[in-house]
């Protein structure tokens, strides 16, 4: 509805400017002088002709007054045409003054002023242009401003949500807005976002019931094959000749080739991890703030100014360690967030801290491995990855991720390094 308004007033000022330039150009510009005052000039002129010291000007017209021997008399303005031939350059009427049906007493030359008149037609048109063309600049800046809000806006908060799809994080919703063209569109996307992170929360649990059946066959499994160990230990140690005992032996071996293989089954898993790629650059610190900013989706935390220095990260891993970050002290804290941001020893610090109180001491070694949690996770949906893939994302752009229970709560630090290329930046990043 919007688009055809503007449309509308559009087409409807740009014809009013074609039909405004037509009335110029057909109009007849040939502005004739009215024969009526100037024949009223002619007459006031005779009759007047022995008194012109006292003669006036009854009409609009400008004229001059010459006697017969070319010398002005009168005029009515200064600037008019006062010989003969500079009027008949100047286009200007010369009529004479008769005293009798034979004699001439003198000439009248009457000022053409329809240059003066084109010229003020010019300036009319010209004007009635500009200020249509002013509404329509205005108009059009006021589309565009329409469209930078429901249009181009919109657009780019897509843009960075599909980003974040995939990379992975599925936790921070799409906020809505059924006013712009994309309304009904982010709907579905977030409605995406929510059967994607469904689907992989079943698979989370799908991967968690894979490792406890991995565990308890390893156990099961074990159990016999250790017995059989043992009982071909007692054997070979009994053994009367060589050759029953190297069959023994050779099932001591076999045993001990069984318990490897159960052992690395249990823990082939934890190379899925590197089939994650970082791909660390330089990127300026401006750019974490922003990272901050779309993390605390919730508005719970008040971001500082960043020291302007390079870091060597990759974003979109750097964005995902943050996301989890937040996310876990929104999931478990639900309360504000500080963040402090300073300089170390070849690092940029990022700290987090919520004010939930922390974890147990002897459970803070634990965070940071995978399928762990902390005993204030009960009844809150997750797979215990976030804080593991967040050190391993944080390793990988060589840095650091500590965890620590801070003054108020929970308290995650990133240690996010400097760019190799610009180290005496970090003598000039401020205080």
């Amino acid at each position: 509805m919007k688009n055809r308004r503007f449309i509308i007033c559009f087409v409807f000022f740009f014809i009013i400017e074609i039909i405004v330039v037509l009335i110029f150009f057909i109009r007849d510009n040939n502005n004739f002088q009215d024969a009526v005052a100037v024949n009223e000039v002619v007459q006031s002129v005779q009759r007047d002709w022995k008194t012109m010291e006292e003669h006036k000007n009854q009409t609009g017209l400008d004229y001059v007054v010459l006697d017969k021997h070319g010398k002005v008399i009168f005029k009515t303005k200064e600037g008019l045409s006062e010989n003969q031939n500079t009027a008949i350059i100047h286009r200007d009427t010369i009529l004479d003054v008769l005293a009798n049906a034979d004699f001439v007493e003198g000439k009248i030359i009457i000022y053409n002023n329809s240059d003066q008149i084109l010229q003020r037609q010019k300036q009319k048109t010209a004007f009635g242009l500009a200020v249509i063309l002013l509404v329509q600049c205005s108009v059009c800046i006021g589309y565009f401003i329409y469209l930078n809000n429901a249009v181009i806006r919109p657009f780019c908060k897509l843009k960075g949500f599909a980003e974040r799809i995939a990379g992975g994080n599925l936790d921070i919703p799409l906020k809505m807005d059924r006013r712009n063209l994309f309304g009904a569109f982010t709907e579905s996307f977030d409605l995406m976002r929510a059967e994607l992170k469904k689907a992989r929360r079943a698979e989370a649990e799908a991967n968690t019931s894979k490792k406890e059946l991995v565990a308890k066959l390893s156990h099961d499994i074990k159990t016999p094959v250790a017995s059989i160990k043992a009982a071909s230990e007692v054997g070979a140690a009994l053994a009367q000749n060589e050759k029953t005992k190297d069959n023994y032996m050779q099932i001591i071996r076999k045993a001990d080739q069984i318990n490897t293989l159960i052992t690395n089954l249990f823990t082939a898993t934890l190379e899925e991890l590197k089939q994650l790629s970082v791909t660390p650059v330089d990127i300026k610190s401006r750019e974490l703030k922003q990272i901050l900013e779309n993390s605390d989706y919730l508005h719970r935390a008040a971001i500082p100014e960043i020291f302007d220095c390079l870091l060597y990260a990759d974003k979109l891993r750097l964005q995902q360690v943050f996301d989890n970050i937040f996310n876990n002290s929104y999931k478990y804290a639900n309360t504000e967030i500080k963040v402090s941001i300073y300089k170390d020893d070849g690092y940029l610090i990022v700290a987090v801290e919520d004010y939930g109180g922390g974890v147990h001491t002897e459970e803070l070694p634990l965070l940071k491995e995978k399928f762990k949690r902390g005993s204030n996770a009960k009844d809150k949906d997750g797979a215990g990855l976030g804080l593991y893939i967040s050190d391993y994302f944080i390793k990988e752009m060589q840095g650091k991720l500590v965890v620590e229970n801070g003054g108020n709560g929970l308290k995650v630090i990133v240690m996010i390094s400097f760019s190799g290329r610009v180290m005496n930046q970090i003598e000039n990043c401020g205080n």
